[in-house]
């Protein structure tokens, strides 16, 4: 009888590198430029404004850096970006775009969505934490998601949604 455990060894070890290539293939699908239009609130009181976004992904096979520019209103535009790293099990990175400076992401991979924690620098909406979904929505698509917690009713919020095309 053959010992079991180089066997599942072998199995897990088929099944990582799987894995690794098949989150290769997903970060290298968001390569190129995307345009598109979105909405966002700077707080929770604040009113939705209409939004429209370019940004340039730069992706290889454990990274993806998004660098854009949205503009709303006649006079608002801002400079948006995101800086992640495949760390093993999951991701980690820095956005910047918030009004309160750098924020830390880390969070992981779910089908075809990053799921990521963001650390704001400062306070926003009550505390320090939201969510960013970096979401693949068709082979020329996606959808940049950030909500947090409405601090008077304790319910999740959109505070941003941006949807692009490949350009």
């Amino acid at each position: 009888m053959r010992p079991v455990v180089p066997l599942v060894l072998a199995g897990c070890l088929m099944t990582a590198a799987s894995a690794y290539a098949d989150d290769a293939d997903f970060l290298r699908s968001f390569q190129g430029s995307f345009a598109g239009n979105g909405t966002f609130k700077v707080s929770a009181n604040a009113p939705t404004v209409n939004i429209s976004c370019d940004f340039k992904s730069g992706a290889t096979s454990t990274s993806l850096s998004l660098d854009g520019k949205c503009r709303g209103l006649i006079l608002m535009t801002r400079e948006i970006s995101a800086d992640l790293k495949a760390t093993g099990r999951g991701y980690s990175g820095v956005y910047i775009g918030s009004r309160t400076g750098p924020a830390q992401l880390n969070g992981s991979r779910s089908g075809n969505a990053l799921n990521l924690g963001i650390r704001w620098a400062k306070e926003v909406n009550g505390d320090h934490k939201a969510q960013l979904t970096v979401e693949k929505t068709g082979s020329d698509s996606m959808r940049l998601t950030v909500t947090d917690t409405d601090p008077e009713t304790g319910k999740t919020m959109v505070t941003s949604r941006i949807d692009l095309q490949r350009t």
